[in-house]
This record gives structure tokens, sequence and C-alpha cells, in this order.
């Protein structure tokens, strides 16, 4: 193909200066390829498999997903690291089990925290480069009053973490615990911001504002500022949403969602549910209008199943359950200039594997020193290559006597589980109570631990060599 302009002669003598003066003026398709792409995570709290419409859901509309979808690949098999929120946001950010730091519950906004001095995603970002920000829920600790008044003998929060900026709800009690209980978290959400460490006045705008807006539009915000800098970012969304208290969010999705015959919870859950989904459309148009939406690369989950009024799908259990419904996330990945449209895929995933995934887009080594467990699955998005055996995934939890469902929790309890392959294995402290083959039973409704005890106990096996594992407790207060 002739290339565009005319060069003199006495300009391009001599081959070599002609071959320079190609090399500067035309780059190549390998050095075009070559341009890092901009990262966006959004985490949903609490959201349930099937309650987006692209996962089957039908209870809400959700354009703006279904069409994040329809532009990249579905994962149909997709986990969470934990049945609870706060595991699983460690597990985003380090690409290790949770279990690596002993997070076996959710934190109740107390001293707890993920390790000072753990290697990072965003830390290993910021350090190539990319300007890093984080919206949203936290709950890894470092959020209370005294902290951020105190930086340097506190414990660490979103920047010691490697986030440049960042924009959340002050997390300590009684605050948000009042806000929660009288039902105002989402339309009073503004009153308890902190932005890079310093608290906002009341007289902030975002001090009115309804909290689900507040995550959307600062996302956006920071998409434009970024851009504007001229530099790759990785924005970290994790939404408060479709998390308890129910409230009903503002129109037009509260009259959208009305429907006969729902409870008065459900309509304010479908509302919430709309409401997010109409800000990842406000970021997906933000992306389009810069023209940099091509070059994003987004990934969509939840941080473990459905609470209360969420929709599980076909699956067993929910949230704080080891079950399918409790750890099974719908997981959406979407880059226009590398993975192609309208794909699904079957194959496994793991919160574990966002870090290496997100690194490897980004042209980034991760060191042997974050010893992490995922393995990078951008292979399998970009070009549907199978994955390597990465050996038996795990998860451990606090035993939560109560399921957040409108259903009793699945009885025997289980506290750890392991899955291979087809096999998966549930065990109560220790001792086996299920085995499912998940590949013809993903409804765990056939119980085959009597019928298979070889393969249980080599599950069992496996898994009690992993509890047995050292873990860095050193986030953890003393006496917990």
């Amino acid at each position: 193909m002739k290339r565009p302009g005319h060069f003199p002669k006495n300009l391009l003598a001599g081959n070599l200066f002609a071959l320079v003066a190609a090399i500067l003026l035309f780059p190549s398709r390998a050095d075009a390829d070559s341009k890092r792409p901009n990262l966006l995570l959004l985490l949903a709290d609490d959201m349930g498999y099937a309650d987006a419409s692209c996962f089957g859901g039908t209870a809400v509309p959700t354009p703006n997903l279904d069409a994040l979808a329809a532009s990249g690949i579905r994962m149909t098999q997709f986990y969470a690291a934990s049945a609870v929120c706060t595991p699983t946001r460690a597990s985003v950010l380090t690409g290790r089990y949770p279990l690596r730091f002993d997070i076996r519950q959710h934190f109740s906004d107390d001293e707890s925290h993920l390790p000072r001095g753990v290697v990072t995603l965003p830390s290993l970002l910021q350090q190539a480069g990319y300007v890093t920000a984080h919206v949203g829920k936290w709950h890894l600790g470092g959020l209370h009053e005294a902290h951020f008044a105190n930086r340097s003998q506190a414990i660490p929060g979103p920047h010691e973490q490697g986030f440049d900026h960042y924009l959340c709800q002050i997390e300590e009690q009684p605050l948000r615990g009042i806000l929660g209980k009288n039902r105002r978290l989402y339309r009073d959400g503004g009153t308890c911001l902190v932005r890079d460490d310093r608290k906002l006045p009341p007289s902030d705008p975002c001090s009115t504002r309804h909290l689900t807006d507040i995550n959307g539009d600062e996302a956006v915000r920071m998409i434009e500022e970024f851009h504007r800098q001229g530099r790759p970012f990785f924005i970290n969304v994790w939404w408060l949403v479709p998390h308890m208290p129910y409230e009903p969010a503002p129109e037009p999705y509260w009259s959208q969602t009305a429907a006969a015959g729902i409870s008065d919870d459900q309509h304010r859950f479908r509302s919430m549910v709309a409401h997010m989904d109409a800000k990842i459309g406000r970021i997906l148009q933000t992306l389009q209008r810069l023209g940099i939406r091509q070059d994003t690369l987004i990934l969509f989950t939840s941080d473990n199943g459905g609470a209360y009024e969420a929709d599980v799908g076909r699956f067993k259990g929910g949230k704080t359950d080891l079950h399918e419904g409790g750890i099974r996330v719908p997981m959406i990945a979407s880059w226009p200039a590398r993975i192609p449209a309208g794909t699904a895929s079957d194959l496994v995933g793991h919160t574990n594997d966002l870090l290496p995934t997100f690194c490897a887009a980004a042209g980034v080594a991760v060191p042997p020193a974050a010893h992490v467990d995922g393995i990078n699955l951008l292979p399998l998005l970009t070009d549907g290559d199978e994955l390597a055996d990465r050996g038996p995934l795990f998860w451990q939890i606090d035993l939560y006597r109560s399921i957040q469902r409108h259903t009793p929790k699945p009885k025997p309890y289980a506290t750890e589980a392991v899955r291979h392959g087809r096999w998966k294995l549930l065990s109560f402290q220790g001792d086996p109570v299920e085995l499912f083959d998940i590949e013809t039973d993903c409804e765990e409704s056939n119980n085959l631990l009597d019928s298979h005890s070889e393969v249980a106990a080599g599950l069992r096996a496996a898994l009690q060599a992993f509890l047995d594992a050292p873990r860095d407790r050193s986030g953890m207060p003393s006496g917990k």
C-alpha cells in the first residue's frame, strides 16, 4: 500500500535516511498495538448471578450491562473468592486467596485491614506509569476519621495500597451503622465522604446527592481528567449497590421498575440495579465521546453471590454460603480493540485472576514477590484459548448460621470448599459433608460423597494442605 505524503529526492537521499524517516513518520502496527489500554473495574455488591438481563435476569432490564456483554465476553463459570465482601476485595487487589491473610469474614468497620506492604494491582500499575483511582466502597481498612487525620501512624488506606486518588465513605461506627439502620445509606451517603484523606465538608455539593450518582459521576470526572492528562488510567469502581439497605432509587428508576405483585423491598432492589446500570451507561458514553472506548479494558463482576432480593438463578444458596449461589457471580469483559464481541465462555475464572489479567493487558510484569494465586485470563478473553490447569480452587469462610436469603441456609453447613475440574467438595471445619459433579449438577442436588469416596479423599487432602499453609495475620487487630 502506498503511504500518503511526498518527499523530494534530495530530502531522502540515501536508503538509511529514508528508512529512518519512514519509521518516525509512519509508526508500525507493532508500535500501535503496544499502546497501553485504559483499565476499568466495575464491582457490584451482592449482585446475584442472574440479576443482569444478559445472564438470564427478567426482573429488571439492564440495557447497559447487556451492551457491555454484547461488545465482549461473558464468563458463565466465574467465582468470587468468598461468599462475603471483604475477602473477595482482598483477592481482587492482590491476586491472592484471602486466606493468605487469614481473612475469613467481612470486616465490621473495626481496625481490621489488608496488611501494609502487600503487592497490589494498583501499586504495580502505578509503578508502570498508570494513574490509579478508587471510587466507592472500600472495606479493607484505614478509613476512620482518626486514620486519615494521622495517616503516617495509622493503618493503611487506599493511598497506601497503590491508589493515587480515591473517594469513599468514611467507614466507621456508629456513623454508617446509623445510616444503614435508618435506610438512608444511599440517600444521605454524601454526608460522610472522604476524598484523598480529606473529609468532605457539609458544604460540598456531594453532601445532598445520592451515593450511586456520586460514585458514577466521580468515575466520569476521573476519566475526563486523566484523559486530559494524557496518561493511561486504572479506575476501580466498587459500587455499594445492590447491597442492603434497600432504598428507593431516584426517578426515573423508581417508576420504571414498578410492577404488580412485588414487595416494596423487591421494588427498591430493582430500582437500585436500574440506577447502577444507568450510571454504567454514562461511563460507557464518556469513553465513547472521548474516543477511548476501543482502547479501554472493562471488567464487570460482583463481590459475592446474591443477598435477599437478588436472583441467583438456578443455583443453591446465596450470600454467606459456599454453594454456587453464594460464590458464582456474573463476569463481563469488554475491550473492543482486542476481545471479540458477543462471545461467551464456560471455562472457570476467579477474582484472583483479575490482577494478572489486568497486568498482562497493560504489559506489566507481575513480580515473583507478589506470590499471585491467580492466572492470566487474557488469552481466553482475546483469542478463546484454553486455560492451563491451575489446580484446585479453595474457599474458607467463618460460619454464618444465617443466610442472607428468604429461604433457610442449606444444611449441612459448610465452612470450606474446594473445586477441581468437575468436582466440588464442601466441608465443615475440615470434615467433608458434600461432593458434587458441578458439570452435570450445578444445582448441587445430588450428593456423591458416599459413592465417590476416593475423589472426596483427594480433594480433602488438597484442601487440608492449603488450610495448613502459613497466613499473614498482620492486618488483624490483636485478639481477633
